[in-house]
């Protein structure tokens, strides 16, 4: 008797398998239609626009302000 509780139980299982493999198809093809509604020509997959440049004067800024980070940093280290 217990072999045909397995063998149903088993059988039942498969059978749920099969119904939640048809969801996932179901999800994939849903999330693809969103990915193409939303996704513009002029991003990449990660979304982010092309190549974007920063001027000099932005890059020295950005240098000027992480080299005081730098320094702040190594002063406090220097107070330990």
């Amino acid at each position: 008797m217990a072999s045909i509780e397995i063998a149903g139980t088993v059988k039942a299982l498969k059978g749920e398998r099969v119904r939640i493999k048809g969801e996932l198809a179901k999800l994939d093809k849903a999330i693809t239609v969103l990915e193409r509604l939303f996704r513009t020509s002029a991003t990449t997959p990660n979304g982010h626009a092309g190549n974007r440049t920063l001027s000099a004067t932005a890059r020295r800024k950005i240098g000027k302000a992480q080299r005081l980070r730098w320094a702040k940093l190594k002063q406090q280290e220097g107070k330990k």
